[in-house]
């Protein structure tokens, strides 16, 4: 197992990476100081079929009362009318402020089990039990909770650190095809903006990281995890150097939102918008062409979409990159490289974006 610790004074955490480490999460969670007693386990409805039961058990074994709250699978459950039900059901199971939550799945569960419990009560312990590659090399680390706004991917959202993360790379076999191809999008991010030896590293051993090699996937985790532990430790709330792991995501949100939450998985779409980022950078920074087809040809490999939606010059498109959480004055800060492995922000208008993609 290995320890990659986020050091954030008194909301310094572990994230823990390792195989068949899901048995032992009430010790783990015990050794972080948690509170034996009720809480909450908030997972989704494939996932409880998995895995809940071995989660159940092992809070059990260390004399947690677990209860399950099960919400549907997909992004469409990152929504106020389901922040209502985690809070209700919450409540009915007698939840005080020494209860934790797990958050066991991928993304959405962890997005959304974070919100719940960073202000039911005005707030409870969390724990990240990441089950997706997303989740495991990212959302579940840095603290970031949010539901959707019907205009803008997670407008509502607050900064909430949880008590422990457990990454189980076991998990990672269970995963259907696509959504295990759609998070090494995110870790293909993290070798664009900061490590250039990462990538050539993927474009070694993509094939056996694609049929799940459980050696690699776990020094992919935490390659990533530690990368982003660095970052958020130094930028807890995204005042200057977090905004590098937004490479990508600018237009990747703006597509998630503009063709309906669900029609690309996340990955997909930061994929896309890493490409566009691309050309973006060879416009306004220097990129050199050969990077951007070597990125490109890795996000390819990857079995990953590379080219922009078609019809994707829509008023919702606009308006959800003029939601961008990094727009000031009109104008949005965006996440450019001059080379692999190193990064630089601009700040563009949507025409600056707009022209280059056209």
């Amino acid at each position: 197992m290995r320890t990659i610790r986020i050091e954030l004074g008194p909301a310094s955490h572990d994230a823990l990476v390792g195989a068949n480490i899901l048995d032992n999460l009430g010790e783990l969670a015990r050794g972080a100081g948690l509170t034996p007693g009720s809480c909450a386990v908030v997972t989704d409805a494939t996932v409880e079929k998995l895995y809940a039961a071995r989660v159940m058990d092992s809070l059990r074994k260390t004399g947690f009362s677990p209860a399950v709250i099960s919400v549907p699978p997909g992004e469409a459950s990152k929504s106020l009318p389901t922040l209502e039900l985690l809070y209700d059901r919450m409540t009915s199971i007698g939840l005080d402020r020494n209860s934790a939550v797990f958050a066991l799945g991928g993304g959405v569960v962890g997005d959304l089990a974070g919100f719940a419990a960073a202000t039911f009560l005005r707030g409870v312990p969390l724990v990240q039990v990441p089950t997706t590659v997303v989740a495991q090399v990212d959302s579940a680390l840095g603290g970031k909770t949010a539901i959707n706004h019907r205009h803008a991917k997670n407008l509502i959202g607050a900064f909430y650190q949880p008590r422990l993360i457990v990454a189980d790379v076991t998990t990672l076999a269970t995963l259907p095809d696509r959504e295990f191809r759609e998070g090494l999008a995110e870790v293909i991010k993290y070798g664009a903006i900061m490590d250039a030896p990462m990538i050539a590293d993927l474009e070694r051993d993509l094939d056996s990281i694609l049929a799940r090699r459980s050696d690699l996937l776990e020094q992919v985790v935490a390659r990533s995890l530690a990368h982003k532990a660095a970052v958020v430790s130094a930028d807890e709330r995204e005042g200057g150097l977090r905004k590098s792991l937004n490479f990508g995501h600018t237009i990747g949100h703006a597509i998630e939102a503009s063709a309906g939450y669900g029609s690309y998985f996340h990955g997909e779409a930061v994929a896309i918008g890493m490409v566009a980022a691309s050309r973006l950078s060879s416009k306004y920074a220097g990129f050199s062409a050969d990077e951007a087809s070597r990125l490109q040809r890795l996000i390819e490999r990857a079995g990953l979409p590379t080219a922009m939606p078609d019809g994707w010059r829509t008023d919702d498109f606009l308006r959800a990159l003029g939601l961008d959480k990094k727009r000031a004055a009109g104008a949005i800060e965006f996440v450019l490289l001059d080379r692999l492995g190193h990064y630089l922000t601009k700040s563009l208008s949507p025409d600056d974006i707009m022209s280059p993609l056209s």
